[in-house]
């Protein structure tokens, strides 16, 4: 997603400064222009941050959540055994058992989120802050460009040049922007967040519950003795 999203911004941008270079359009029109057009990039991209933020806290939950529940069914096959009921109990360690498999699943899947989140709230930092570099340095290019347009003039007023030499100049500087914008692209984020949706399956229930359930009533009958003892 994260990468989609800034690549797509780039070839905007890029496409446009290339067609209006090829256009040869107004210079001062063409930096208003990406001005917008910047600013309707970061607005996207805040959007998607904002996204990609509420599936960390979705995905956060429902960790949190089962990981609640896993405790409360270990609570209730403690109970089971302390009520002698083996199958109430052997039933809540299974169900425990299904649930500690989501939480086993769910909390990589929460880390990745988190980083991921993390590193796009960093890009938009940083476009958030070429966006006011490019503000701020508006009307110094546009001082620029009609400095040097009034150069120009004057000299081909006097020795009767043709040639195009701030045109040149200004094409050099869109393709080092080129060349800026594609290294900041190369460096986002790839790795795009699914929603978890997968199902425990063939759960080998037998060996593991019943031997959970047999080390839990060996414990339950030692703190008996042991308390028995210190009574007596």
């Amino acid at each position: 997603m994260a990468k989609g999203m800034f690549a797509r911004m780039t070839d905007i941008l890029r496409s446009n400064i290339n067609e209006a270079l090829d256009r040869a359009e107004d210079p001062e029109k063409l930096i208003r222009q990406m001005i917008r057009e910047m600013e309707e990039a970061v607005n996207k991209a805040t959007a998607s941050v904002g996204t990609a933020v509420a599936n960390q806290k979705r995905l956060e939950r429902q960790y949190d959540e089962r990981v609640t529940q896993v405790g409360d069914w270990q609570r209730k096959a403690e109970r089971g055994v302390e009520a002698g009921e083996d199958e109430l109990a052997r039933r809540a360690l299974e169900r425990k058992t299904v649930l500690q498999r989501a939480v086993d699943e769910l909390g990589p899947v929460v880390e990745e989120s988190r980083r991921t989140a993390q590193q796009l709230r960093e890009q938009l930092r940083e476009l958030k802050g070429k966006l006011e570099e490019a503000r701020t340095r508006q009307g110094t290019l546009t001082a620029r460009h009609r400095a040097a347009e009034a150069r120009k003039k004057l000299a081909q007023s006097i020795q009767g040049l043709g040639d195009d030499a701030f045109s040149s100049f200004e094409r050099f500087e869109q393709r080092v922007e080129e060349t800026e914008a594609d290294a900041e692209a190369h460096d986002e984020v790839a790795n795009d967040l699914d929603d978890v949706e997968r199902r425990v399956r063939d759960l080998d229930r037998s060996a593991s519950v019943e031997e959970e359930l047999r080390a839990l009533k060996q414990r339950l009958l030692s703190e008996r003795d042991a308390t028995r003892s210190t009574g007596a």
